[in-house]
């Protein structure tokens, strides 16, 4: 039997270098006790988060091999044993980490589902109006006080620089921005960057980035600078709020953490739902595929991203506004631009 594993290593210099590594290894046996090993082994050398995890809630990866193996047994059945294998991988608590099989796919919902939802789609649609415009994955509007609104939903399809460059120029009427990404799950680390490089004017560090080089839970890569290089495309000048909640995941997570650095930016909103960690995909003797954070990102003072980013200004969507038609968050975000 073989395992396979395959990684994106994304490089970030003035702008981003994208290869894969793939490994490529011999496992006998494809048993339960097989199966449960292998997963928990490639957990233990390529997961990139153990030791910080350790540190923030006590996660001890031999304690869990212990108290797992004791509900594995040789003739359990696939259903029975992707539920522990479930299980397991959850207690990472990452929301990165997925177990697949034609049974299904896990997913640890904890780190969005503990938290307020602070987004209404249907109240949103009141504040863009009828004359909003859909932009290559952007949806903008010029709000009634004269605050341009931009929501980007996903990174996950490219978005033009054309088409960012009418965005900007038709909101540069406006007394202000708010670009709000709540919601958005996260998708291509150079979209979020792009996105990202119009609201600077000189390059800026926002952060670093270590991939893994070896089994040990410290063996990592020298951290490497990332930076955001100034769009040569039309550059938005004046004072923008980020509006965030815990939904704000993964490249998104690096797209606040960038926005973050900018002088001229302000978060509002819920902490974002973190997801630093660049994913990793391998595979266990039974063909299940297991994805899961190898590189870990961090911002200018190497603090970890990987759960989540607070913002500048915490605000939740008040319930009475919400009867009422009104998005708190983004009536904070005008006040914020009007003042």
């Amino acid at each position: 039997m073989k395992r396979f594993a395959c990684i994106v290593y994304i490089i970030a210099l003035s702008g981003l270098l994208i290869f894969n590594s793939c490994i490529r290894e011999d496992i006998s046996g494809n048993t339960p006790e097989d199966n449960f090993e292998a997963l928990w082994k490639i957990i233990d050398e390529q997961y990139c988060f153990l030791d910080y995890k350790n540190q923030e809630y006590g996660l001890d990866w031999n304690e869990v091999h212990e108290r797992y193996a004791r509900r594995i047994t040789s003739d359990m059945t696939w259903e029975n044993l992707f539920e522990v294998l479930s299980d397991m991988v959850n207690e990472l608590r990452d929301g990165h980490v997925n177990l697949s099989s034609s049974l299904a796919t896990s997913q640890y919902r904890e780190w969005f589902d503990s938290y307020p939802r602070n987004f209404s789609d249907s109240i949103q649609s009141i504040y863009l109006g009828k004359d909003y415009t859909n932009s290559s994955g952007l949806t903008y509007s010029i709000l009634e006080n004269n605050i341009g609104y931009i929501y980007c939903s996903s990174f996950s399809n490219g978005i033009g620089d054309g088409n960012l460059d009418q965005t900007l120029n038709k909101l540069a009427i406006c007394d202000g921005l708010i670009i709000d990404v709540r919601n958005n799950g996260g998708g291509n680390l150079t979209t979020a960057q792009k996105l990202a490089a119009r609201f600077t004017n000189e390059k800026m560090l926002v952060g670093y980035m270590c991939h893994k080089t070896g089994p040990g839970h410290s063996d990592f890569s020298e951290p490497k600078p990332v930076y955001i290089e100034p769009s040569d495309g039309i550059r938005w000048q004046k004072k923008v709020v980020v509006l965030t909640n815990r939904r704000s995941y993964s490249a998104t997570n690096d797209f606040v953490n960038s926005m973050n650095q900018f002088p001229n930016v302000t978060i509002v909103g819920d902490k974002t739902g973190g997801g630093s960690g660049l994913p990793f995909s391998s595979e266990i003797p039974n063909g299940w595929s297991i994805r899961f954070s190898a590189s870990p990102m961090f911002d200018p003072e190497m603090n970890q991203l990987e759960f989540g980013i607070d913002p500048d200004v915490k605000v939740d969507m008040k319930s009475e506004d919400v009867q009422q038609g009104k998005d708190t968050i983004i009536e904070t975000a005008c006040k914020i631009l009007k003042n």
